[in-house]
Formats: C-alpha cells, structure tokens, sequence
C-alpha cells in the first residue's frame, strides 16, 4: 500500500500554555492560558533538521530525542508513514518544568503538525483519535485536552480511552501566574503522593471540585473556596516550600491561588481590577505574569497557500 502524501507548504502550529488540577480537580481539570509555543514544520527531501529559540534553545536535544520529534513521528506511523525529511522551526516561550504544560504544549505541537502536512490527515486521525494520541504519549490527559481544545476542560479515561469536555471560563477571569527561577520534575512531585487518602479528605475535594466547574463558568465570587485542595498540594509541599508558602499567603489574602500542575508555578485566578496588584504580591525570586485565556487551544497557521500537490515522499 502507497504511503502517505505530505503538503509542500510549511506549517506553522501555535500551542497554548496549561494549568492542570487547578487545586482540586487533580489529574482531570486542565486550564489553557494565553502563552504561546509556535512550531513550523516543513517535510524535506532528506534528514531532519531543527532550530530552536527561546525556552530550552541551550537544553533541548535536535535530534530524534527531542520530545516534538518523538510526537511527530508517532503520528506519521499512525498517518501511514514517515516524511523522507523534516525541519522544524521553534520558537519557544512556555517554560520548562515549571507547571505550564510545556511537554504538552511539545507533543500537541507535534501530532498537530503532523496531521497538518499530511494530505487526508483529517480524516485518517479526527480530535478524538488526536487526543487520545496525546494522552498516549504524555500519560494522562489533563494538559493535553486542554491544550488542543482550549478553555477550561474537563477529562477522564474511559474504557482505556481518553475523553474531554470543554467548556467557557467567564470571561471576566484574569490568570496571573508566578514562576519561579528553579524547575521541578513532574516524576519528583507525583512520587510525593500517597497511595490512599482520608475519606473525608477525597469527599471534601468532589465537592470543590463540582463547585470549581460553577466557578470557573459562571461564579467566579465562588473561586476562592472552590480552589481548595486537600489531595495533593499538601502532600507535594516539601518539593516546593517557597510556592506552597506563596499560595498559603495569597489565599489568606483572599486571593484564589493554586499549585499550577505539579508546580512549581503558582497560578492566581483574580479579575481585571485586581490583577496588576496580585501580580506585585509574590516579591524577589518570581516572574510574575498577567495572561488571558486562551479559548482557541492548538491552531494551525498556514505560512503559504496550502498546496494538494504532494511532494516528493
């Protein structure tokens, strides 16, 4: 059987930032922020060829090793085959090991790409094949729905198989995130989980958890108590004292803040009013940030007129 047929244009893949868990919906609420990596993609006669700039540009490996790569070429198998040779152009601005999704931010990059350049590739991968792809590759599906699908989503595996629903932030939510100078591995904070919890402890975060979706939609008076946490920020605190004590500090201040992902980034969800002041409230050591929401998710940007004519592969 004939392989597939790849577009000679380049395309350019824009893919949002992400906060997961949201303090009680652990390992199902994602959250996508308006902070961007951009990807452009060109399938080649021969080799493969990467630049990156920004965030890791002196880090990140330009090989097959690279985490893009490793989605892109997944994909392609899934696609029908592999490109005789690829560059790619990154311009990075998520930062890395810091709670803000850049893994999936790299692997949505990719397998959207991917289908992009392929001709039919709609049709031979849809969203639903596209997420479970991502969730695949990443683990779980928390970032990476809302990453494609941008806005405030909702995710869970069934039957083995990963399913999200998306739904509208209020608009009048302003996120403000707080990033600090040192990474925290993902593996190192989930180790510092407990393999059971208090009863009470799992039924008081099903209730936040219920109030968060109210919140987040539609009351966002509600978002300070249905930000509470009692099933992994605790248990995760010795990895990152300066951010727990950030967010102990700001929601004794009333201010709504969680442990975005599994840290270190302190996400803030205040209003428009507030959020240059909740913004200068962290001090020395952080990078704080005020972001929309994005309600796009991962997007394909064409640089040229998209051409049927396949190219050489």
């Amino acid at each position: 059987m004939a392989g597939p047929a790849f577009r000679a244009a380049a395309v350019r893949v824009r893919v949002p930032a992400t906060s997961a868990n949201l303090g009680p919906g652990f390992d199902a609420f994602g959250l996508s922020l308006g902070l961007y990596d951009d990807v452009v993609v060109r399938v080649a006669d021969s080799g493969l060829l990467i630049d990156i700039a920004g965030e890791g540009s002196e880090t990140l490996p330009r090989d097959e090793n690279h985490l893009l790569v490793r989605s892109l070429r997944t994909a392609f198998d899934l696609l029908g085959g592999q490109p005789r040779g690829l560059e790619i152009v990154c311009a990075n601005r998520i930062p890395h090991g810091r709670g803000l999704g850049s893994s999936s931010a790299a692997i949505c990059a990719g397998i959207v790409a991917a289908r992009a350049v392929t001709i039919g590739g709609d049709s031979r991968l849809d969203d639903t094949a596209l997420l479970e792809l991502a969730t695949e590759i990443e683990g779980h599906p928390d970032n990476v729905a809302a990453c494609l699908l941008g806005g405030f989503t909702l995710s869970w595996m069934d039957a083995g198989a990963a399913r999200a629903i998306r739904m509208d932030p209020a608009g009048s939510i302003v996120p403000v995130v707080f990033v600090p100078g040192k990474p925290v591995l993902t593996e190192m904070a989930r180790g510092l989980l407990p393999r059971n919890v208090p009863h009470v402890d799992a039924a008081a975060n099903a209730g936040r958890a219920a109030l968060l979706v109210e919140a987040l939609t539609r009351r966002p008076e509600l978002l300070l108590p249905a930000t509470e946490d009692r099933l992994h920020q605790e248990y995760r605190a010795p990895a990152m004292p300066e951010s727990a004590a950030l967010v102990e500090r700001l929601r004794a201040d009333g201010v709504p803040a969680v442990i975005s992902g599994a840290g270190p980034t302190v996400l803030a969800l205040v209003d428009a009013d507030n959020a240059d002041k909740v913004a200068h409230l962290a001090g020395e050591g952080w990078a704080a940030n005020r972001l929309d929401l994005d309600e796009q998710g991962a997007c394909v940007l064409p640089l040229a007129a998209p051409s049927s004519a396949p190219s050489s592969n």
